[in-house]
């Protein structure tokens, strides 16, 4: 477990092998809760290679000095990304 947000990762590994790698991380909140946006890629047996990037937020709650992952979104394409992208885009325009 980790017990701040800077050490919060998806990087997974089974018997010794990366199965999902982190590429990157954005901390969108800190605090007893806590929000991460993570880019990924996950391994594909069928390709012998990792498959294309990913997406994942996640938000996670500090409990007893650690942080437990309590729910999740994943961005299931580069679409949807794009997708939610221009449209928090035009809510802030619509805002500011």
């Amino acid at each position: 477990m980790s017990t701040t947000v800077d050490e919060l990762t998806v990087d997974y590994e089974e018997d010794g092998h990366l199965v999902v790698k982190e590429l990157d991380k954005a901390i969108l909140s800190k605090g007893a809760w806590a929000t991460v946006m993570f880019r990924y890629k996950q391994w594909d047996n069928k390709l012998e290679d990792y498959g294309p990037d990913k997406y994942i937020i996640r938000r996670y709650q500090k409990v007893s000095g650690e942080y437990r992952a309590k729910s999740k979104f994943n961005i299931s394409s580069a679409d949807q990304a794009r997708k939610i992208v221009d449209t928090l885009q035009q809510w802030l325009a619509e805002v500011e």
